[in-house]
C-alpha cells in the first residue's frame, strides 16, 4: 500500500515539476527553476516593487525531512538552495518582503530533485575504440550519463542500466570515466573518477599470393604495440590452424594448398602483453598451372579448339595464342577455348594460365601449333600455243605441295598434284576453264583462293558466205561454232579470210546552184572509181533526173513555186550507194496569171491578181513620167492612189517566196481615164432650157452631160472640140443632178466625175441655181 501511495505522489510530483513557473494570483510575481542536482536547486524570479528582500524556501513533500530557507537582497534575483534531499518532490517558494517585512507576494513551484551520486565499481576497455563501466544502480534512476574525458575532450553517452558502454574513443588512450544519475528532474552532480586505458588497435592487413602455395601478409605499425599474433587456417574449416608471433609487420606463410581460401587473423599487444582488437582477412592461394593442353585444329574453318585439366580455385583461365603476325586471346571459366579466324601459313604458341582473385598462375608449358598453308597468289594462265595452258603461282609458307583443278563449262575437271609451282593442260577451243590452286600440309588444304576463268579463242567457222546489203553493209552468213559468242579471248586469228568487193560509197553534196529560170546545176565530191551518179529533185510537184560520170548534173524544167530535195546516188556494177544527205531547195514563186486594175476614182486605182505558186506577199508598182505609186501585201489586192488621169502607167508585180525568193512579173500597160472638166457652171436659156459650160485642162476630149431628175433625164452630147452643151424643154418645178463626163475610146464614161444639182422653179419669171 506504501508502495502504491508513493507511485501516486511522485506522479503528481512529476505533473507539478513540468510548471517552469508559479505565478502568485493577482501579483504577477513567478518563479522559474533552471537547474537541478540530487541536493541542490537553481531558480530566478523577477524584481517586485516595494521588496528590499526574498525569502527562498524547498520544502520536501510527503517525506520526512527538513525544510531548506534562504534570503537574498533586491540586488540579487538568482539563488540556489542546498543541501536538499536526492529524488525527492520539494515545495520551493520564493517571497517578496518590504522594509518592514511584510510579504508583498510570493510564488512557488514543486521540483524533483535528481537521483543519488552513482559509484563506479570498475572501468575497463575490451575494444580499442570503447571502455566498458559497471556501476550500482542508483533509487529512481531513469538513465545514466557515462563520460570518458580526454585532456580538454570528452565523450558523453546515455545508458539505462549496469554496465553501459561508451564509444567512439582513441585507441591505447588512458581515459577519465565518471557517471551521472538521471531522473524527470535533472542530473545528479558527477561520480568520484576511475581511470581506464583503451586495448591497442587492430593491425589492418594486407595479403597476397605470390606463388601457388604460399601467402605473404603485411600490416602497418599500430599505436604502443610491442609485438602481432597472426594465425592462419583454411576458410572451410579443413587443415591446421597456424600461428606466428612475430615484432615485424610482415610474414610469409608456406606450403599452403593451391587455390584455397585462408582465413587470416591478427592482434597486437602493448608492453604489458595485453592484446589488442583483432583483424580478421580472407586471402585465397594463386592456382596452379593447367596440365594436359590439348589442340585440335579445323582446317575447313581455321579453328583451334584448345582444352586443358581444371586446376583447384581457379575462377577463370586465359589461352594465348602467338605468332609472327598476330596475337590471340580467350578467356573463359571451362576447361576448353575455341580459337578462332586463325591465319593461314602460320605457327603459333600455345600456352594456358589459371588465374583467381589472388593472381595467375605460371604459364603452361607452350604448345606448338601449325595452320594449314595459305591459298597460292599470283596465279597466272598462258596459252604458249593453241591446245596448250600453262598454270603458275607463287610458292607459298608451310605449303608442302600443290594441287590445281581445271573444271571446263561442259563440267569436265582434271586435276594435277605437285610439289613445283608450274602445272601444264591440254585445252580446246571456244571453252571457259575455272582454274583454282590449293596448299597442303599435314594440317590440311588451304583455303580457297581466288578462283580464276580462263577462256580460248573461238573456233573459226567453216562454211562463211558473205552477201552485199549496201554499199557500206556486208552481210555474212556462217554456221555457229563454239566460243563464238564470247569473244573474251579475242578472235582466233587462224581462220582463213575470203574478199568481198563493196557497193560504191555515198557520194556528198557540195552546192547546189540556180543556172536559169528553171535550170538548175547539182554538185557533188567524187569518191568512187567508175561510178555513174544519178542526181534526183524529189518534191510535191514530181521527180526531175539527171545522171552523170563526172561531179556535176544540170536538171531543167523546174516548176515556179515548189520545194524539192536533191540527193545524189552512184552506181556501179556492184550495187548502189546509199543515196547523199538530202538538201532542200526552192524554185522562186510563181507570177500571177491574171492582174486586173479598176480605176476607182480621177486619183485612186484598185489592182487585183491571182494567187501566185509559192508566194506569201506581193509588190505591185504603177509607173510613168509623171510619177508612181507602190503597194506590199499579204492579200491578192492593193489599192494605189496619187493617180494622174489621162496618163499611161507601165503595171509590174514582184512576187516573193517565205524565205525571200523573187520573181519579177511584168503586164500590159494601163492608161487612167480621161479628167474630168472642171468649173462646170449652168445657164437658163428661154426656152425652158439650161446651157451647161464647162473646163478642160488640155487635150481634145469629147464630153457627155446628164441631168437626171424625178420627172425625166437628158442627155446632150456636144460637137468635138466644144466646152458647153445646151438642154432644152425642160420641166420646170424640179431639182436636176447634173454630171459631165469625158467619153472614153470605147465609149464608156467614168462614173465618178463630180456632179451639180439645178432647180427649175416657175415664179412668172425664171430662176437659176
Amino acid at each position: 500500500m506504501g508502495g502504491r501511495r508513493c507511485e501516486s505522489v511522485l506522479y503528481s510530483a512529476l505533473a507539478l515539476a513540468s510548471l517552469a513557473a508559479v505565478i502568485s494570483a493577482n501579483t504577477g510575481f513567478s518563479i522559474s527553476i533552471y537547474d537541478v542536482t540530487s541536493r541542490s536547486v537553481y531558480l530566478r524570479w523577477p524584481k517586485f516593487s516595494g521588496a528590499i528582500s526574498y525569502r527562498v524556501t524547498a520544502s520536501p513533500v510527503n517525506v520526512v525531512g527538513h525544510s531548506v530557507m534562504a534570503h537574498f537582497s533586491d540586488v540579487t534575483l538568482t539563488g540556489f538552495l542546498t543541501p536538499l534531499t536526492p529524488n525527492t518532490i520539494h515545495t520551493v517558494k520564493v517571497e517578496a518582503i518590504d522594509e518592514n517585512g511584510i510579504i508583498l507576494a510570493e510564488a512557488q513551484t514543486m521540483q524533483l530533485t535528481a537521483p543519488e551520486i552513482p559509484i563506479i565499481d570498475q572501468a575497463y576497455s575490451k575494444l580499442s575504440n570503447s571502455i566498458t563501466v559497471e556501476w550500482t544502480a542508483v533509487p529512481g534512476a531513469t538513465s545514466y550519463l557515462l563520460t570518458a574525458q580526454d585532456g580538454e575532450s570528452f565523450i558523453e553517452t546515455i545508458i539505462t542500466n549496469s554496465p553501459g558502454t561508451v564509444t567512439g574513443l582513441k585507441a591505447a588512450t588512458l581515459y577519465k570515466i565518471t557517471i551521472r544519475s538521471i531522473n524527470s528532474g535533472g542530473k545528479s552532480q558527477p561520480s568520484p573518477s576511475r581511470k581506464a586505458k583503451t586495448v591497442l588497435a587492430a593491425p589492418v592487413l594486407s595479403a597476397s599470393s605470390p606463388s601457388y602455395d604460399s601467402i605473404v601478409v603485411s600490416w602497418g605499425a599500430v599505436h604502443m604495440a610491442v609485438g602481432f599474433s597472426v594465425s592462419i587456417m583454411r576458410s572451410d574449416g579443413l587443415g591446421n590452424m597456424v600461428k606466428e608471433n612475430t615484432t615485424n609487420t610482415s610474414l610469409v606463410f608456406t606450403s599452403l594448398d593451391s587455390g584455397t581460401l585462408y582465413t587470416i587473423k591478427a592482434h597486437a599487444w602493448n608492453v604489458n602483453g595485453i592484446p589488442g582488437d583483432d583483424f580478421t582477412y580472407n586471402q585465397r592461394t594463386s592456382p596452379q598451372a593447367p596440365a594436359d593442353v590439348q589442340v585440335v585444329f579445323d582446317s575447313g574453318t581455321l579453328k583451334a579448339i584448345i582444352s586443358w585439366t581444371p586446376t583447384e580455385g581457379t575462377l577463370n583461365y586465359s589461352v594465348t595464342a602467338s605468332s609472327r603476325a598476330s596475337k590471340l586471346n580467350c578467356v573463359t571459366s571451362s576447361t576448353s577455348c575455341s580459337m578462332a579466324s586463325l591465319h593461314c601459313g602460320s605457327v603459333y604458341s600455345i600456352c594456358v594460365i589459371a588465374s583467381n582473385d589472388a593472381g595467375s598462375s605460371k604459364p603452361t608449358d607452350s604448345v606448338s601449333l601449325k595452320t594449314v598453308p595459305c591459298a597460292p597468289g599470283s596465279i597466272t594462265i598462258e596459252e604458249d600455243d593453241p591446245g596448250n595452258l600453262s598454270v603458275s603461282w607463287s610458292n607459298v609458307d608451310l605449303g608442302e605441295y600443290y594441287v590445281v583443278f581445271v573444271k571446263s563449262d561442259d563440267g569436265l575437271e582434271v586435276h594435277c598434284n605437285t610439289s613445283h609451282t608450274q602445272c601444264h593442260f591440254q585445252s580446246d577451243c571456244g571453252f571457259m576453264y575455272f582454274i583454282s590452286v590449293f596448299a597442303y600440309n599435314k594440317a590440311g588444304q588451304s583455303p580457297s583462293g581466288e578462283v580464276l576463268n580462263y577462256t580460248t579463242a573461238p573456233c573459226c567457222p567453216s562454211d562463211i558466205h558473205p552477201v552485199l546489203v549496201s554499199s557500206d553493209t556486208i552481210e555474212i552468213v556462217w554456221s555457229p561454232v563454239r566460243g563464238a559468242e564470247i569473244e573474251i579471248r579475242g578472235s582466233n586469228t587462224s581462220c582463213a579470210s575470203k574478199c568481198v568487193l563493196t557497193a560504191p560509197c555515198s557520194p556528198e553534196i557540195t552546192n547546189i546552184s540556180k543556172d536559169a529560170l528553171s535550170i538548175i546545176s547539182v554538185y557533188w565530191r567524187s569518191n568512187n572509181d567508175e561510178a555513174t551518179y544519178i542526181v534526183t529533185a524529189r518534191g510535191d510537184a514530181g521527180l526531175w533526173h539527171c545522171t552523170s560520170s563526172g561531179n556535176s548534173c544540170s536538171i531543167p524544167n523546174l516548176p515556179c513555186g515548189s520545194v524539192f530535195f536533191v540527193s545524189v546516188m552512184a552506181s556501179t556494177t556492184v550495187g548502189q550507194s546509199l543515196p547523199s544527205y538530202s538538201i532542200p531547195f526552192e524554185t522562186a514563186p510563181c507570177c500571177p496569171n491574171d492582174l486586173t486594175l479598176t480605176q476607182l476614182t480621177q486619183s485612186v486605182t484598185n489592182i487585183s491578181w491571182s494567187a501566185g505558186t509559192g508566194a506569201q506577199t506581193y509588190v505591185t508598182v504603177l509607173e510613168s513620167p509623171k510619177g508612181w505609186a507602190r503597194c506590199h501585201t499579204l492579200q491578192n489586192q492593193c489599192l494605189l492612189g496619187c493617180i494622174t488621169c489621162g496618163t499611161n502607167y507601165t503595171v509590174s508585180l514582184k512576187a516573193i517566196s517565205e524565205t525571200g525568193l523573187t520573181s519579177d512579173c511584168t503586164y500590159q500597160g494601163y492608161s487612167s481615164s480621161a479628167c474630168c472638166p472642171f468649173g462646170v457652171k449652168l445657164y437658163r436659156l428661154s426656152n425652158n432650157g439650161i446651157r451647161i459650160y464647162w473646163r478642160t485642162s488640155a487635150g481634145l476630149i469629147n464630153y457627155t452631160t446628164h441631168l437626171y431628175g424625178s420627172k425625166g433625164n437628158f442627155t446632150c452630147t456636144p460637137k468635138s472640140g466644144l466646152r458647153f452643151c445646151d438642154v432644152t424643154e425642160i420641166p420646170c418645178g424640179d431639182i436636176y443632178t447634173v454630171m459631165v463626163s469625158p467619153i472614153t475610146d470605147k465609149g464608156t464614161k467614168p462614173p465618178f466625175c463630180p456632179k451639180k444639182i439645178y432647180s427649175v422653179i416657175y415664179r412668172g419669171k425664171r430662176s437659176t441655181e
